[in-house]
């Protein structure tokens, strides 16, 4: 699963979802006490397995590091409740970041087609708040969580992009791909 991080990376890329240095994504696998990220700064469309940043988790507590990506408390916040494994990917897809900033509330849009809501669920997007702040990881998982627990598969972050959670990096992915889906036709609509 390390290499599908990579892989989502380089497909983000491809789709201009994200520029070279832009999006993040992590791993926890179940029954192991480390959290596996991509690095901040570094160039995301030549993303391999050596590349990726691995962090220990010591009593549930993760042993954060600046070599990590910038949206590292966001990406903890959301994996350090899960047992299972868990990938949570931060992408920047254009026309979800265009139906927010058209003013589309995203689980609002998402409710008007069945293709997204029978598979993805979708929260209420989150306000604009400057990236890699503790407000927008605390935010994101607010959006994200219902009792401490996340409910839903991807939430709008006005303004800067999409955090998705799934049992692995290309489930992230696909809701990031639906979301973006319908977000394109409602625009090509109006």
């Amino acid at each position: 699963m390390i290499t599908a991080i990579g892989d989502v990376m380089r497909e983000a890329y491809k789709r201009n979802w994200i520029t070279t240095r832009d999006g993040n994504c992590s791993l926890k696998r179940k029954g192991k006490d480390v959290l596996y990220i991509t690095p901040s700064g570094a160039r995301k469309n030549i993303i391999y397995p050596e590349s990726i940043v691995k962090l220990p988790i010591i009593n549930n507590e993760l042993l954060f590091s600046n070599k990590a990506s910038g949206e590292l408390e966001m990406h903890w916040l959301l994996q350090k409740t899960h047992s299972g494994t868990r990938s949570v990917l931060h992408l920047h897809p254009t026309y979800t970041i265009a139906a927010m900033m058209a003013g589309y509330d995203l689980k609002e849009l998402a409710a008007k087609f069945p293709e997204i809501y029978r598979y993805t669920r979708v929260a209420n997007n989150v306000p604009v708040l400057p990236a890699t702040s503790p407000e927008l990881a605390s935010h994101t998982f607010d959006k994200m969580t219902e009792g401490g627990k996340v409910v839903y598969d991807v939430v709008g972050q006005a303004q800067h992009g999409v955090c998705a959670f799934g049992k692995n990096p290309w489930e992230a992915f696909e809701h990031v791909e639906r979301l973006e889906h319908i977000c394109k036709i409602s625009l090509a609509a109006r």
